[in-house]
């Protein structure tokens, strides 16, 4: 495994900012690490990159335990944190020379830096300051930084903040491919984007792992009833609506009705029943499907705000 923790804690007080988790990452995998501000991912990650030690239980990257072997740790680990620390004062090309030396590269840092380049689309902005360039530019020169040495992990929190939808798609594209050779774990708080991207999703609350499965899996996963879409020509009352069999509930859209069924329960052979018993005209028919959202806010939701610790 490239990534493997076991029995993972961080306590600060009477604070468990991570409470007893177990997780693995392959390569050739991109795990979304997803959860509610305070639920302890960016602690983890900090844990796996060598930044702060756990309180209990182990965490090894490519064979090496974070305790035991950091500088290996940390030679195996590209790491973008949300905070993308970066020198103002430095050219782009520059700010990747230097990392590149701290790699000790060698020989081979100009080619690494070109590709870096031509990979995040900084060619137009290789030449400039970073401090001149945008935010979304600024998470290029991180990610480049971040791959320079080549790891064999990378961890990614928020890479994309920042960024144009036109720069989305193309740093999505740079992690989609990545993941097919790399393991990546990737932070977010954009549901498409884990859809779009990633093969499976740990989903964390308040320390704690609390959905580990594969992306369609969790899709799938949905205790919310689901719903139906509708909009008739004439437009029928509400009240006539909720006599269809097994209507629970009524939401009116504009034109168009939010129908809510009673139990798990398929309403669109009763919807097309009722238009053609009023005399009605069908014009949209859609089963809302459940999505990661939904999931998301099924584990995530209805618990208690509690003080987090400032890490």
């Amino acid at each position: 495994m490239s990534v493997q923790v076991s029995n993972l804690s961080k306590i600060y007080g009477t604070q468990k900012a991570v409470n007893n988790i177990s997780f693995e990452a392959i390569e050739g995998e991109i795990l979304g690490f997803l959860g509610p501000n305070g639920a302890g991912k960016t602690t983890t990650m900090k844990i796996l990159t060598c930044f702060i030690p756990p309180s209990n239980g182990t965490a090894s990257v490519c064979g090496f335990d974070v305790q035991q072997a950091p500088m290996e740790v940390r030679r195996a680990i590209g790491y973008l944190p949300e905070h993308n620390p970066l020198y103002a004062d430095m050219y782009v090309r520059e700010s990747l020379e230097f990392i590149a030396r701290l790699h000790q590269l060698g020989k081979n840092t100009r080619s690494r830096i070109d590709e870096m380049i031509h990979l995040t689309g900084l060619e137009r902005e290789q030449k400039k300051h970073i401090g001149q360039l945008s935010k979304g530019y600024r998470q290029r020169v991180g990610l480049a930084q971040a791959m320079i040495h080549n790891p064999r992990v990378l961890i990614l929190d928020e890479p994309t903040s920042g960024l144009d939808p036109n720069q989305l798609a193309e740093i999505r594209n740079v992690i989609k491919t990545l993941g097919k050779e790399k393991t990546v774990i990737l932070s977010t708080h954009i549901m498409q984007e884990v859809q779009a991207l990633c093969n499976r999703v740990i989903i964390l609350d308040r320390g704690q792992i609390v959905a580990n499965d594969l992306t369609q899996n969790l899709q799938h996963r949905s205790q919310a009833k689901t719903t139906v879409i509708a909009e008739f020509t004439p437009n029928p009352k509400p009240a006539n609506l909720q006599l269809i069999p097994h209507v629970g509930r009524v939401e009116q859209l504009g034109a168009k009705w939010r129908l809510y069924p009673d139990a798990e329960y398929d309403l669109r052979p009763d919807i097309f029943r009722f238009a053609i018993q009023n005399n009605l005209t069908l014009l949209t028919l859609l089963q809302e499907e459940s999505s990661l959202e939904d999931v998301f806010r099924q584990l995530t939701a209805g618990r208690e705000e509690q003080p987090q610790p400032a890490v």
